[in-house]
């Protein structure tokens, strides 16, 4: 009921009750690869009512579906939006890292179709993309430039700077012409904003403002030597170029990067900026949001795809072809009663959340250096990696607490569930199969009828290409080694009564699960939020960002393989159907390099 009501409620929202169309395209571009994009068409709009167009990008490692925010508020307000998956994300095809900057990573060539809309006036067309999406639109203002009849009109840059000076010549310059220009410059942005200054220090992006480079882009590419005051933040400045009225304007933030694509402030400063320079056709004050609304939607599906899995698990556990699946009884916690058992297990808590925190760090620099061809996106086999290195720590750290603990002390393998039988192995993982098949038809399902999935912000839960089948069993077996370990430690080595209460115990294992990495969360926020400059600069600042889908990911881990276990008392189980959902959420979430 959940998911039913979130791929209506979610519909409705992105439609705006019916009045604008969905449509979703995949076509072979100029570029000579296969595009995919989202389209939202306004009614009313026709050849003899054109409207403006404006083509929206996400930014590295993510897909369309996360520009919500963009198409939501500007095509309810009349606008024609088409939302692209770049090259190498979601439904597009993968592409070498040199083909990048080809046609902006495939925004280009979206502009190019949004030009031959017959409904959309092709004098009023605009970009605006997040992080890498901001780099591809800069990449599209290249090859727009060569063009006798630029395209693109207007262009807003989320979470990346512009460029700012030539290339060749290292001055400061206006590649934008006469085009409108903004920029979204977070001031705890994780990547850009920053300059260097004369004696070797960076500037922090909450100063982004008062820099060089943001002075001469709002003075339209003029060199220093020729300010005699600082401009502002939030102000449109306007200048005559080539008999066009040209505007520059940078909105700065109190934000992170990731923040930018989860933001009513961003949400009202980008549908100022394209009413500014474009024009909407049906103008609403930016401050009258409906988005949230969507991703409130999105997220109720979220936990009816949770509880989906667990419900459907528990109800097939009661059919015939898997009810030796099923406990016989009920499993028990047990009862901590010498102090060797509370050393292991408190010890093994500490050990392992330290272990999570210091190898997610660790380890991310030397998988950029080390990852074959074979493994085509960097993103999951560097969590991959980590995650298999801890599932092998888990599995060690049992097996030193079998072999110290006295015989007379332990429970048999069989007792706690570890011990199985080939044929019942074979049914847990044929189960297993099943229910994540299931699963994931109930979002095949939202996108085919409602063009809509489960998510919220980071987490999300789509639809994928075959070509993701065949990744995804690349990397699950790194992931099966975390999440069956991990489920074994929580269920059957860790399932102690340490309150009156049994969920005290699974919320403390799940606690246990994201403690390392929260920790390595706000020591990096911590230090940023007061300095101004993040605390581990040895590594990318994507391994911070990347923490936040753990802290969900990791304790619903514990809670799902603890809620399968008391019914199937199969350690397994959980762990099997955890690790195939979470390697196809992420090869379907992130970029593939061809």
């Amino acid at each position: 009921m959940l998911c039913l009501v979130s791929m209506v409620g979610a519909s409705f929202v992105q439609t705006s009750g019916g009045d604008v169309e969905v449509k979703e395209l995949q076509w072979e571009t100029p570029s000579g690869h296969l595009l995919s994009a989202l389209l939202f068409v306004p009614d009313g709009v026709s050849d003899e009512n054109q409207a403006p167009g404006i083509v929206t990008s996400h930014g590295w490692y993510n897909n369309k579906e996360m520009q919500d925010l963009n198409f939501v508020e500007l095509s309810r307000r009349g606008y024609v939006v088409m939302s692209i998956d770049m090259y190498g994300h979601g439904d597009s095809e993968a592409v070498k890292p040199s083909e990048w900057d080809d046609r902006g990573t495939g925004m280009y060539d979206a502009v190019e179709l949004m030009a031959r809309l017959p409904y959309v006036d092709k004098s009023r067309i605009g970009v605006t993309g997040h992080s890498n999406g901001a780099r591809a639109a800069n990449w599209s203002i290249m090859v727009d430039n060569k063009k006798d009849n630029p395209l693109i009109s207007s262009v807003l840059l989320v979470g990346n700077d512009a460029i700012y000076k030539n290339p060749k010549t290292k001055e400061y310059f206006n590649l934008y012409g006469a085009r409108d220009v903004g920029i979204v410059a977070a001031k705890y942005d994780e990547f850009f904003f920053r300059s260097q200054k004369p004696d070797g220090t960076v500037t922090p992006p909450r100063e982004f403002i008062h820099t060089e480079a943001a002075q001469s882009f709002l003075r339209f590419g003029k060199s220093p030597e020729n300010f005699n005051s600082e401009r502002s933040s939030y102000e449109m400045y306007k200048k005559e170029i080539n008999g066009k009225t040209t505007t520059r304007v940078i909105y700065n933030p109190t934000q992170t990067h990731p923040w930018n694509h989860f933001s009513a402030h961003v949400a009202k400063v980008t549908v100022n900026f394209f009413d500014e320079t474009l024009g909407a056709p049906e103008p609403i004050p930016a401050t009258n949001q409906t988005w949230q609304y969507k991703e409130f939607f999105n997220f109720l599906g979220l936990i009816g795809f949770g509880v989906f899995i667990v419900s459907l698990t528990k109800l097939l556990l009661f059919t015939q072809p898997f009810s030796d699946l099923r406990a016989s009884q009920k499993p028990a916690p047990t009862v901590m009663r010498t102090r060797r058992e509370k050393g292991w297990f408190w010890g093994g808590l500490v050990v392992s959340a330290i272990f999570s925190g210091v190898s997610y760090l660790a380890l991310y620099n030397w998988s950029v250096t080390v990852r074959p061809d074979f493994f085509p996106q960097p993103y999951t086999f560097y969590v991959g990696i980590w995650a298999a290195v801890n599932g092998v720590f888990a599995i060690l750290l049992m097996v030193l607490a079998r072999k110290f603990t006295p015989n007379e002390q332990k429970a048999s393998l069989k007792e706690l569930g570890v011990s199985i039988r080939p044929k019942l192995l074979g049914k847990t993982v044929l189960l297993a199969v099943c229910v994540s098949a299931a699963s994931f038809g109930l979002v095949f399902v939202s996108d085919y009828f409602f063009n809509t999935d489960f998510r919220i912000w980071f987490i999300a839960v789509r639809t994928f290409t075959p070509d993701k089948i065949i990744i995804a069993l690349k990397y699950l077996p790194f992931f099966l080694i975390f999440f069956v370990a991990n489920s074994v430690v929580v269920n059957s080595f860790n399932y102690y009564r340490n309150s009156k209460k049994e969920w005290v115990n699974t919320a403390l294992l799940a606690l246990f699960n994201t403690i390392g990495v929260a920790i390595v969360f706000a020591i990096q926020y911590i230090t940023f939020f007061v300095t101004g400059h993040v605390f581990f600069e040895n590594v990318s600042a994507i391994v911070g960002i990347w923490l936040i889908s753990f802290l969900v990911i990791l304790p619903v881990a514990a809670i799902i393989s603890r809620k399968i276990f008391r019914v199937s008392m199969n350690p397994y189980l959980g762990g099997i159907i955890y690790a195939i959902i979470v390697t196809l959420i992420s090869v379907s979430n992130t970029l593939t390099i061809s």
